[in-house]
């Protein structure tokens, strides 16, 4: 069985990134589970004095739930043509572990307008030393959408089939290496 965690990098009530990952999860195929990571909004802001055995639990659960997973999804707002803090801050707390080193990781869009997010993103992700499987970009437009109208669109069969499409390439791509 191949483990996924996934991310929202938005902490809103009714973030449409957030519907996203819960749809992916829902739509997992049955060869993999998709866990959605809901910590985000409760990690303490990163400082390298707080590393090792002084690594709050916030951030210690959210080191093994990437060590543990087989890969990685990520879907993230744009927030002033940047990645919003909360995100980074997660991103931070891995930076000197071992668990991004050859994870492969794949982005998911709930807007056709986060350009800059997604650089942004795939640049530290890269750095980090993520896998990032780029090849097949699954982009659902939810923007601005109220959370009805993001329950319809996500239930939609074209949708569903996307979602499951990508997952299924992504962790074909995981059972691969």
């Amino acid at each position: 069985m191949i483990e996924i965690i996934a991310i929202s990098g938005s902490l809103r009530a009714a973030s449409t990134n957030s519907a996203l990952v819960a749809a992916l999860a829902a739509n997992a195929p049955a060869a993999c589970r998709v866990e959605v990571y809901d910590g985000l909004g409760r990690l303490p802001i990163f400082n390298p004095d707080d590393e090792g055995a002084r690594t709050p639990p916030q951030a210690a659960a959210l080191i093994e739930a990437v060590t543990r997973a087989d890969g990685v999804i990520v879907s993230c707002p744009e927030y002033a043509h940047g990645m919003p803090g909360g995100l980074k801050n997660a991103l931070d707390w891995l930076v000197s572990r071992d668990a991004a080193v050859g994870k492969p990781a794949m982005l998911v869009h709930a807007s056709p307008r986060s350009l800059y997010a997604r650089a942004a993103l795939a640049e530290i992700m890269r750095t980090m030393s993520f896998a990032m499987y780029e090849e097949t970009a699954l982009e659902i437009a939810l923007l601005g959408k109220k959370p009805a109208e993001v329950e319809m669109i996500l239930g939609e069969d074209a949708n569903r089939q996307a979602m499951r499409g990508a997952i299924e390439a992504f962790v074909g791509v995981i059972g691969g290496r």
